[in-house]
């Protein structure tokens, strides 16, 4: 698990959103921005660190791909807006961008927490991370966080998951490592009996790689949201009716199975 992208960038975002993302993009707000959107006199401008696969990222010929870019393409296209437009933001800019009137979304595989929702406004979760555990294909005895006593846990120096199981499952031996590779590593060539790391790179390195499956529960629960300002109800609720909608008819978990293989 690569270190938190947000923590590195929050501190700088205010200052970057303005100079990267340029001047204000949309004339159009509150009730009357859905309306623009939907009679294509504006794009929907869509801020994202495209650095974060699968969930954004940027190929070598410049596009942006991944699970966020192709949810919010087909929320788009439900909900009637004729143009989407997705902007390069640093991760820290995306909020300041957005109540700034620089973007009219944020979409990025952002965490929903009480003091993001002081200023903006999230649709409900559309995918649900946390740390999780990988273990080898072939064990059976790992089914609770519980089984990790007295284990060999590979994770990588600096994250989340160091500090987690020194609190909660202090018998752990932990191989602490430098690089995801690493990491993955040791859980292949036997150093470890399991991995700690963040569920969506740990599910998206079994899908490109193998040699793993994910054990069947979360260590911690951190749900991911799309943000909208808080004058934009409209549009938020649109997009939250289109999210709901994929979720029934299992648009949703098509996309995400796609992208991050399919779940254990």
């Amino acid at each position: 698990m690569r270190i938190d992208r947000k923590t590195l960038l929050a501190s700088a975002g205010a200052t970057i959103a303005a100079v990267t993302v340029g001047a204000r993009l949309s004339p159009a707000r509150g009730a009357d921005l859905l309306d623009a959107l939907r009679s294509g006199q504006q794009p929907l401008i869509v801020g994202t660190d495209a650095t974060f696969p699968p969930f954004e990222y940027t190929t070598a010929a410049g596009e942006k791909i991944g699970f966020d870019i192709d949810l919010v393409n087909a929320v788009a296209k439900k909900i009637g807006v004729k143009t989407v437009e997705f902007r390069q933001v640093p991760f820290g800019g995306l909020v300041p961008g957005l109540t700034a009137g620089h973007i009219d979304m944020a979409a990025s595989a952002i965490y929903i927490t009480a003091a993001r929702q002081k200023v903006v406004d999230f649709t409900h979760p559309y995918f649900t991370g946390g740390l999780s555990v990988m273990v080898k294909p072939d064990d059976t005895a790992t089914k609770s966080e519980q089984d990790l006593a007295g284990k060999h846990v590979a994770v990588q120096v600096g994250t989340k998951s160091v500090n987690w199981l020194k609190e909660h499952i202090p018998s752990a031996q932990l191989v602490i490592v430098q690089t995801n590779d690493q990491m993955f590593l040791s859980l292949q060539n036997g150093q470890a009996d399991a991995v700690v790391t963040g569920y969506p790179a740990a599910r998206y390195y079994i899908k490109t790689h193998g040699g793993a499956k994910m054990a069947p529960f979360l260590l911690t629960h951190e749900q991911y949201g799309y943000a909208f300002r808080k004058s934009d109800s409209g549009l938020t609720k649109a997009a939250d009716e289109a999210l709901a909608a994929f979720e029934k008819d299992g648009a949703l978990k098509a996309l995400e199975t796609k992208w991050f293989g399919k779940s254990e």
